[in-house]
Parts: C-alpha cells; structure tokens; sequence
C-alpha cells in the first residue's frame, strides 16, 4: 500500500471530547456528575465506557442498574458502529463536548444489541475484518494468517497500539501492481433519513477499463443526490472520519487510509446544516 503513515496516524488517533450523563429518571443515592472523556473515534464505545459505568456505579445501588446504554438526543446509540461513525452520522454539526446521556433502565430492544462482554466485541469486530477481506482478496489474506495475528489485530485495537495494530493490519491492505487494487472496495453508505441501516454493494476500484474510480463515482451510482450538481445547491455533507473528503478522490486510495480498523469505508452522508 502507499505509505502515508501521517495519515494513518491522524486517523487513528482521532478524539472527540464526550460528556456523559446519567438520565434523569434514574435513581441515585446522590446527584450524579457528568463524566468527561476523550473518546477514540476508531474504537467502539462499549469497549472504552467502563470508566462510564464505574463512575455513575458510585451513586446508584446494585439493583439499579440493569445493562448500561447510551443515547444522543433520543436516538441510541448502536455500539457495534464505530464511534467515529456515530458522531459523524448524528452529531457533527453540533458544538463539543458531544453531550451522550447514560441509561440503565429500559434497554431498547429493538434498536440496540446486548453487549455482555469484551467477546461479543471481539467477534463482531473480526467478522467485519474477514467479510472486508472477502470483498479485497476473496478472505485469502485473512485466512493464511495465525490465530495469533487475529489476535494481535484485536489486542492492538482494544489497547490502543497503532504499531501493533498495523504490523498485520498492513497485509490487509496489499495488492499486487497487475492488480493495481483490491478487488472490491469495503464499504457503508449511512444517512440518518432512511430506515435502511446502510448501503452495501460491489464496487470495484477500476473501470474494466482501468480508469480509476472516485469517491464521486461511488457516490453517483449507490446515492446520486449526495453529489452537487455543477449548477445546483449543496445539500448533503459526505464525511469519513469527521473530514469532507474531496469527491476526486480515488477509492483505493481512501479504502487503504481511511477505512476504520475494521477495514470498512464508513460513510455517513448527513443532511447540509439548515441554520
């Protein structure tokens, strides 16, 4: 892959300042603080809330406190997403700190999944890393490496280590120069205004021509109205990774920097701010 480590880096250790607080109608022994943290944008947040817990654990009884799940402005929030793409589907317009409100009653059981453990993570994460290798390399990269490669991707995910992270991450984003990309290009399409949870569909890098592809070009064929006309008004924000990238961009080149660790292209295509 071409190495733009900076890239790789910025992304990485994206942060997004985070205020947590506890519902009102839960009950507490005394008043609850809000609890402050600098959340990573490539983690998720059942993995990186248990200081959350612990904090608002401290003011509420045992038996209080069914499984804990967090909401932004009455919508929950899905933990097996990327935090990244969370805030960027439905708060990146908004000041910071990103004001999240903590429950733990009434779990919504049609929105959310259970999350009983760092496991049910763990297993959810590397599903997405083999069905991203599928699409590049027909899996055959994810499944010549060792069980302890699996687990370093993993390990170098939930404790934060991009060097550890990468030296195996990097053999996912190979290809051979005859290839001149992956096969197909891993990616989701989000909008907060439809009731699909995400466009998915094969896309190539290349023509069959050998040109290269775009983000532009993905964009006109999977959701046509994100793309401006030459004469029209703006009215969608198309962002990865909190950033606007220009729709020039090759594909390739966005699927090997800016995939999320779980070798996905999260896409969040959000409504241009009316004010």
């Amino acid at each position: 892959m071409a190495d733009d480590k900076d890239v790789l880096r910025d992304v990485w250790f994206g942060r997004i300042p985070t205020s947590f607080t506890l519902y009102q109608d839960e009950i507490t022994e005394r008043e609850a603080d809000p609890y402050y943290l600098l959340l990573p944008r490539v983690s998720y947040l059942t993995l990186v809330t248990d200081k959350v817990k612990k904090h608002f654990q401290k003011v509420m009884k045992q038996e209080d406190m069914g499984e804990m799940w967090l909401e932004y402005e009455g919508t929950p929030l899905k933990w097996h997403y990327p935090i990244g793409l969370l805030f960027d589907l439905h708060a990146s317009n908004t000041a910071l700190p990103w004001n999240i409100t903590v429950h733990f009653k009434n779990f919504p059981e049609k929105d959310l999944l259970h999350c009983t453990s760092n496991y049910v993570i763990e297993a959810h994460f590397m599903s997405c890393i083999k069905e991203a290798d599928v699409l590049k390399h027909k899996g055959q990269v994810i499944n010549e490496m060792q069980k302890k490669d699996h687990k370093q991707l993993w390990m170098g995910l939930q404790n934060d280590k991009f060097d550890q992270f990468w030296a195996i991450n990097r053999k996912l984003m190979e290809y051979s120069v005859e290839e001149g990309g992956f096969r197909y290009i891993p990616f989701r399409i989000y909008q907060t205004t439809s009731d699909r949870p995400f466009i998915q569909k094969l896309f190539r890098p290349v023509t069959a021509e050998g040109q290269t592809h775009t983000l532009g070009d993905l964009l006109k064929e999977m959701f046509s109205a994100a793309v401006t006309p030459n004469d029209g008004e703006k009215k969608y924000q198309v962002v990865i990774h909190g950033i606007e990238p220009v729709l020039e961009t090759p594909l390739q080149w966005l699927s090997e920097h800016l995939s999320y660790p779980d070798n996905f292209l999260h896409i969040s295509v959000i409504p241009m701010p009316t004010d």
